[in-house]
């Protein structure tokens, strides 16, 4: 009764047909133990032949040797399958004695087979585990492949199949598991450590289809081990739907979202198999990344270029690879970069407000390979702020980068003051103007800075008020276009005003972009510059050393840009034609000047240069050349009827202590070869002046002199000697620092007669010889004839006379037997 009870409840409790479900199931679950038992006793007692026929089954479709240590069956793990554990599975290639590399080892191989057909006898394979493995597969330099060990499915219709084929499984579990591509032949690597790989697989009429979920890392993948890896030491993690379409021969991974080093993309693919080319595309996009973990997720080839370049903000990127995995060299690799509103980090500095399309590629030619010389980094509408300045390209290529370049255009329009932020204000001081510009350029980038740009455009300035530091000249009023054509540069319309100059200009410089780079000392600046009213005092400056432009040390963001500017403002040639209706410089006022100047980094040249002066006229040719706080000029003059008062009130008595512009009076000509010094304020250093003039002067007058009274007082003290006319006065000297030694020269004047000659010194050593005839002029007025008044002259008395230095120090007069001829 009791043992009858739990059939007593079903008896009474349920339907009659309800009983009978429950009883054949039960019937049924008590068979499948039972078979399960009978299973289990038939396979521990033929395990030996089941792991044959297994063998056999997975060595059908392989050329090589499979070896299991161990195989042990697991009822419930598949069930209503069963699954056979293998236990220390090896799998080489019929080659394997030659190159070493076993293409699968591992720990575990689980396979779930059919159970049915199990009990039939035979092996049906419908589930893979592999756990704790190492797949190696290698590719040798004449291109043999351990891959071989598979050999290519049998035909449908092959009556042959004793040998067996490789199985077509449902379901694939990756395990701990390495997995390691090594292609010599091509150059190429590929190394991943998947953590779990579970793929669930469909047979269709055209192929197949997966969905796969995998966990892995990416050790390496290098499509070309010279250049190194993508997505190196990256996590990957993520879901793909698979489809294989067996006439197309290609393996496509629909769009999905697939996790890379920790951010989200969406890739799909495209692999052939099944033939010699291995071809694949690859289409990745991310709608938010940092630049540099974008730039790092490509080879280093790439990524060092590209991160000559830094953003602050996330970017959208799509990348899209496209090769063939069994050929040589890298694979085609575009990578498309949208920046809005970002901060752009350059070696050069920073770009504000940015916003461009960035494209990488490194097919730039059609035809011409897939390299870094055939790679560029182009940059499409670009826009923003480089240190306050608006910038604007259209279209910008880095090109080449084994030996960079860069090309592309540029426009711009700012305030000038806004330049501070570009050109150090050691250099250039702007206080107002505007200019805009727009130019294309090329140039070189080296050690990540750009190099030896070369310029195509213009650049127009106006109304700019700036100020050169290293010399101290301040431009107000400046207007300026500059017009860079291929090679040449010229500048047009340029007119700026100092505090007391106003100057229009232009010009051209041949050949300027190569020289610029190649031999600054070798530009020539061709200037034509007029102008109404010019103040030499106020370009003084470039007699002089130059000050430092300290801030193209001191600021490395712009010191390069600083640099350049410094030496080519200094090292440049100027030819300069003169053309100026008044030219001041202290006290000198010339009119009508016309000169060709030539200036180089450490000198000027003068020549033919002509001037109206003091109611006569200037030439002059000369040089000069800067010696530190002294500067050597060489001068070269005729001085033709000038008024004698003003010609040496606006030289400043030419240095001499004692005769002065007031001294003079007359119609002065001379011709002067000197050489001298002048300090850097434009001051002539007194007794540094070697060289000859000659000169004539005119109905000229001598007043107060003091030599000439100081002799009178001596020897005609009833005369005037204040007041001394001359009718045809010439004379010569050589002038040797302080010592100015006089040729022998006639003085004939109204008071008094002189032949003079000898060594006057401004400082010491004065040995000057007067000889003094004492016949009064007056008493010869009337004669006309000269040959007669040449015979008058020195009759009577002639008195010798010497000046010379006192103990005093100051030139005393004595009489002396013989003048310096030795003549009585």
């Amino acid at each position: 009764m009791i043992r009858n009870y739990p059939f007593n409840i079903i008896k009474n409790k349920f339907p009659l047909w309800i009983k009978r479900v429950l009883l054949f199931l039960t019937g049924m679950f008590l068979l499948v133990i039972m078979l399960y038992v009978a299973l289990g006793v038939y396979i521990n007692n033929n395990k030996t032949e089941l792991q044959a026929r297994l063998l056999k089954e997975l060595n059908g479709g392989i050329s090589g040797t499979l070896k299991v240590k161990s195989m042990d069956p697991t009822f419930f793990t598949g069930f209503p399958h069963v699954s056979l554990k293998l236990k220390q599975v090896i799998l080489r290639d019929s080659l394997y004695a030659v190159h070493q590399r076993t293409f699968l080892k591992a720990g575990e191989l689980d396979v779930k087979v059919n159970l049915m057909a199990l009990l039939r006898g035979a092996i049906d394979i419908r589930k893979m585990s592999i756990r704790n493995a190492a797949i190696d597969l290698y590719i040798d330099a004449s291109g043999y492949s351990n891959s071989a060990v598979f050999k290519k499915k049998k035909n449908a219709d092959s009556k042959d199949r004793s040998e067996g084929s490789f199985p077509e499984l449902r379901s694939l579990i990756l395990d701990n598991v390495t997995l390691g591509i090594e292609d010599i032949k091509n150059g190429k690597s590929y190394s991943f450590t998947v953590h779990e790989l579970d793929a669930e697989i469909d047979y269709t009429f055209s192929g197949w289809e997966a969905e796969a979920n995998l966990d892995a890392r990416a050790h390496s993948m290098a499509f070309n081990t010279v250049h190194g890896s993508f997505i190196k030491e990256k996590t990957l993690e993520g879901k793909f739907d698979l489809i294989y379409d067996e006439d197309e021969g290609f393996i496509t991974a629909l769009p999905n979202t697939l996790e890379i080093g920790g951010d989200t993309f969406v890739i799909g693919a495209k692999i052939r198999v099944g033939s010699e080319k291995a071809d694949f595309t690859f289409n990745i996009s991310n709608e938010s990344i940092l630049w540099s973990r974008a730039s790092h997720l490509l080879s280093p080839n790439i990524s060092s270029k590209l991160d000559m370049f830094a953003i602050d903000e996330p970017i959208a990127v799509t990348c899209d690879l496209i090769g063939d995995f069994n050929a040589e060299g890298d694979p085609s690799i575009l990578v498309k970069a949208e920046v809005r509103d970002n901060v752009l980090h350059t070696p050069g500095g920073n770009v504000t407000d940015c916003n461009f399309s960035g494209v990488f590629t490194n097919h730039h030619v059609r035809g011409k390979g897939l390299s870094d010389a055939n790679s560029a980094i182009k940059l499409y509408n670009f826009k923003g702020y480089y240190n306050g300045l608006p910038v604007n390209m259209k279209k910008t290529f880095i090109l080449n980068l084994e030996k960079p370049i860069v090309v592309g255009d540029f426009s711009s329009q700012f305030e000038m003051t806004k330049l501070k932020g570009v050109v150090d204000e050691d250099l250039l001081a702007f206080a107002s103007g505007t200019a805009e510009m727009n130019v294309d350029f090329k140039a070189d980038i080296v050690n990540f800075m750009i190099a030896r740009p070369y310029i195509k455009g213009k650049i127009n300035v106006k109304d700019a008020d700036i100020t050169y530091v290293p010399r101290k000249m301040k431009f107000k009023d400046v207007s300026v276009l500059l017009d860079f054509t291929s090679e040449d540069l010229t500048i047009s319309t340029i007119s700026l005003t100092t505090a007391k100059s106003t100057i229009n200009m232009d010009g051209y410089i041949k050949n300027f972009m190569n020289l610029y780079y190649t031999d600054p000392q070798k530009i020539i600046l061709h200037w034509n510059v007029k102008s109404p009213s010019l103040n030499v005092a106020e370009f003084m400056h470039f007699l002089g050393s130059r000050g430092k432009a300290k801030a193209a040390i001191r600021k490395t963001d712009k010191g390069n840009f600083t640099k350049e500017m410094n030496e080519f403002f200094e090292k440049t040639n100027v030819d300069i034609h003169l053309n100026v209706d008044k030219l001041y410089y202290n006290k000198f006022l010339a009119t009508a000047v016309k000169a060709n100047v030539f200036l180089t980094d450490n000198g000027i040249l003068l020549k033919d240069s002509g001037l109206n002066h003091a109611g006569g006229t200037l030439q002059l040719s000369g040089s000069m050349v800067q010696q530190g706080n002294r500067n050597k000029y060489k001068v070269q003059a005729n001085v033709n009827n000038v008024d004698v008062n003003r010609f040496f009130h606006a030289f400043n008595n030419f240095g001499l202590e004692t005769l002065k512009a007031d001294n003079l009076r007359g119609r002065f000509s001379s011709d002067v070869n000197i050489t001298g010094s002048v300090t850097n304020a434009g001051e002539l250093v007194p007794k540094t002046i070697f060289g000859t003039v000659s000169f004539g002067l005119k109905n000229g007058k001598l007043l107060n002199f003091d030599p000439v009274r100081k002799v009178g007082k001596f020897a005609f003290p009833l005369r005037d000697m204040n007041t001394i006319e001359f009718a045809n006065l010439k004379g010569s000297f050589d002038v040797a620092g302080e010592k100015i030694t006089v040729k022998p020269m006639q003085i004939n004047s109204s008071v008094l007669n002189m032949d003079v000659q000898g060594v006057y010194s401004l400082g010491k050593g004065t040995e000057l010889y007067v000889d003094v005839p004492l016949r009064n002029p007056k008493n010869d007025e009337g004669i006309t004839d000269k040959k007669e008044l040449a015979k008058r002259r020195n009759r009577g008395i002639v008195v010798h006379l010497k000046a010379e230095d006192g103990d005093d120090g100051k030139v005393g007069i004595k009489l002396v037997g013989k003048n310096a001829d030795g003549k009585k």
